[in-house]
């Protein structure tokens, strides 16, 4: 607001907005969740329809979340059949609920990119799946055998105790906070409507589920691997993952340990019944 007094303009700032969010957040936020495409939430409204009055929809979103308003609304229950066999549930958010989620996503993420190691690659920025497979490959070289591991349902059984112990470490901003707080809980909208709450996990289909599922992976398997087996290189990709042994011997052992999971019981509770793993001498 501008206070004009005879020749005199004074620039006066008010708001009564509790957070001070900046609307270029929300708009650079839209870009990039129009630039992923994908298909509407339980309102129905596409991408392009959003778009159809772009700058009231980003302005009620924008006021929202600077006032402390914002709730999300329920994730649409998306069931995709896996290759092995049943199926996969995706929990696709609404477009508006999205760019909220990416405005998040996009402040949060390179203080907690900088902490994870080098060896995790999934959903970071400048990693890609073809670089883990490359330094496996590289590794395989130097190692007699392997253990290939996938964390069973990661997405949906994320301890949510834990997981907001390591963001309240990490992320700071009081609105960051509050608003994954809210997803983390949002309910899930079946196909016949009926809602269910959730108590636990990230729904796989939401834009800020893989870097908080990356930093409940970074405590939970990376630094525990870091601090248990030095000697052993590993590469993590999301929920998969190929560690590195010598012996047999060896080999078997890492199998048990990873089996029953992380020496901390809270983090052992919620992975040792969703953790497979198998040993193998590599092919070549």
């Amino acid at each position: 607001m501008v206070d004009t007094t005879g020749n005199r303009r004074t620039a006066v700032h008010t708001t009564d907005k509790p957070f001070k969010i900046e609307k270029k957040l929300v708009y650079e936020a839209y870009k990039a969740v129009k630039s992923n495409a994908g298909a509407a939430g339980v309102d129905g409204q596409s991408i392009e329809q959003f778009e159809a009055d772009l700058q009231n929809n980003l302005y009620k979103l924008w006021n929202r979340m600077s006032s402390g308003s914002y709730f999300p609304p329920p994730v649409r229950a998306v069931f995709i059949p896996k290759k092995g066999g049943g199926q996969r549930i995706l929990g696709v958010p609404t477009v508006a609920d999205r760019v909220a989620q990416m405005v998040v996503k996009q402040l949060i993420e390179p203080d907690l990119d900088s902490i994870f190691l080098p060896d995790s690659y999934g959903y970071r920025p400048g990693k890609s799946a073809l670089d883990a497979i490359g330094v496996t490959r590289e590794r395989c070289w130097k190692y007699d055998w392997v253990l290939e591991f996938d964390i069973k349902g990661l997405f949906d059984n994320i301890d949510h105790e834990l997981l907001l112990r390591a963001i309240r470490k990490h992320v700071k901003c009081p609105w960051a906070l509050l608003y994954i707080e809210r997803w983390l809980t949002a309910p899930m909208e079946g196909e016949d409507g009926i809602l269910v709450e959730r108590n636990c996990g990230t729904p796989q289909g939401a834009v800020v589920s893989p870097i908080l599922s990356n930093l409940f992976m970074h405590y939970a398997f990376d630094l525990w691997m870091a601090r248990t087996h030095p000697d052993l290189p590993w590469c993590r990709y999301a929920d998969d993952g190929a560690p590195r042994t010598h012996p047999r011997v060896t080999r078997c052992g890492a199998v048990r340990e990873m089996r029953v999971g992380p020496s901390e019981p809270a983090v052992r509770s919620g992975l040792q019944t969703t953790a497979s793993c198998d040993g193998q001498k590599p092919w070549w």
